[in-house]
C-alpha cells in the first residue's frame, strides 16, 4: 500500500454516483403535492403517481405515506402503466442519476501516461496515484478510470471517444455486491456523532446504499469514498483497521471523513456537504461551482426521507 499524505483527502473530491433501485417512503408534510414531493427527488409528477398507483392530478394526504422509487423502478412502473414505450431499459430508459456527475472523472485514453496527466492536471504524479490507489512506477492501462483534480483542465485526449471496456484499479475500499440500509448508516453516523439524516442523505445520494458501486471517478461503496481518502481516514481519523472489504465500514470510513469536513467548515453542513462533493481545498480556492450547488440541494432534500 502506497502512503499518502493527508492534504489529498482534500485536494480531490469523493465523488458522485447515480443510485441504485430502493424505494423510500415519505411522509407527507404540511403544504406537500404531489408534484414538490416529485421535484423534490428530481423524478416527474407523472413517474410518483405511476409507482403509487395514483393519477398525475391526485391529492396527496397529510400524514400518508408516499413511496418514492428510484428511476429505475419509477420508469418499470411508467412501462408498465403503458405511459412510455416497453423497448428494453438499456436504450430506452433514461439515466438513473440524480444528481450532477462526478467531478474530476477520466477514462484513460490510448496514449495517456500518469505524468503526461499529472502535468495537465499540476499536480504531482504521486498525488494522482496515491488519489486513486496506483503505482506511480506502473504502467497505466488504457481503460483505467480516474479521478483527476477538481476544475483541472480536460485531458488532451478527453474529446477523443472513451473506450468501451473500463478498469477499476485494485486498491482499498473494494467494491462488494453488499447493500445496507438506511437503518445501518443512521446508526454508524450516531455513533460518530454526525447527523443520521445528513450521512443517510449523502449515502442515498452517493450509491443509493449499494456497496458494489464504483463511480467513473474511481469512487468505491456506499458512501463512494477514494482510494486515496480511505487511506487518509485510516491513518488519522479511524481508531482501529478498517475493512476495505466491509460495507459497513465504506460507511464508517465516509462519515468519520464527513465528521471532519463538518469540523473544518465549523460545523455549516451545507459546506460540509459541497466539500464532500466539490473537495475542501477546490471549495476553498475556487468557490462553490453549480453542480456543488445542485449536489447539495439534493441532499438536502433528501434529509427529510431519513428523518429532516
Amino acid at each position: 500500500m502506497l502512503r499518502r499524505t493527508p492534504i489529498l483527502a482534500v485536494l480531490f473530491a469523493v465523488s458522485l454516483a447515480a443510485p441504485a433501485s430502493a424505494a423510500v417512503p415519505h411522509v407527507v408534510q404540511p403544504g406537500e403535492t404531489l408534484w414538490s414531493i416529485a421535484a423534490a427527488n428530481n423524478l416527474t409528477t407523472r413517474t410518483v403517481a405511476a409507482f403509487n398507483g395514483l393519477s398525475e392530478n391526485s391529492q396527496v394526504v397529510l400524514g400518508s405515506t408516499i413511496q418514492v422509487p428510484s428511476s429505475p423502478e419509477g420508469y418499470a412502473s411508467l412501462q408498465k402503466a403503458g405511459l412510455v414505450s416497453s423497448a428494453p431499459a438499456a436504450a430506452a430508459a433514461p439515466s438513473t442519476a440524480s444528481g450532477p456527475a462526478p467531478m474530476g472523472g477520466y477514462t484513460v485514453r490510448a496514449g495517456d501516461t500518469l505524468s503526461g496527466l499529472a502535468a495537465g492536471a499540476r499536480v504531482s504524479v504521486n498525488a494522482i496515484a496515491a488519489m486513486n490507489g496506483l503505482d506511480p512506477n506502473g504502467v497505466l492501462l488504457t481503460g483505467t478510470v480516474l479521478k483527476l483534480p477538481t476544475g483541472a483542465p480536460a485531458p488532451a485526449r478527453a474529446s477523443e471517444p472513451a473506450p468501451v471496456k473500463t478498469v477499476v484499479p485494485a486498491a482499498a475500499p473494494e467494491p462488494t455486491a453488499t447493500r445496507v440500509g438506511a437503518t445501518d448508516v443512521q446508526s454508524v453516523a450516531s455513533q460518530h456523532g454526525v447527523s443520521p439524516s445528513l450521512a443517510t442523505a449523502i449515502a442515498y445520494q452517493e450509491s443509493g446504499f449499494n456497496n458494489a458501486m464504483v463511480s467513473s471517478a474511481n469512487a468505491r461503496g456506499v458512501m463512494q469514498v477514494m482510494p486515496g481518502t480511505w487511506d487518509y481516514v485510516q491513518q488519522n481519523l479511524a481508531q482501529r483497521e478498517l475493512n476495505p472489504n466491509s460495507a459497513h465500514d465504506n460507511v464508517t470510513a465516509g462519515v468519520l471523513y464527513l465528521r471532519q469536513l463538518l469540523n473544518q467548515t465549523g460545523g455549516d453542513e451545507s459546506a460540509a456537504i459541497a466539500a464532500y462533493y466539490q473537495g475542501l481545498g477546490a471549495l476553498r480556492s475556487r468557490g462553490v461551482f453549480d453542480d456543488t450547488k445542485q449536489y447539495v440541494a439534493n441532499v438536502q432534500a433528501l434529509r427529510g426521507r431519513f428523518g429532516g
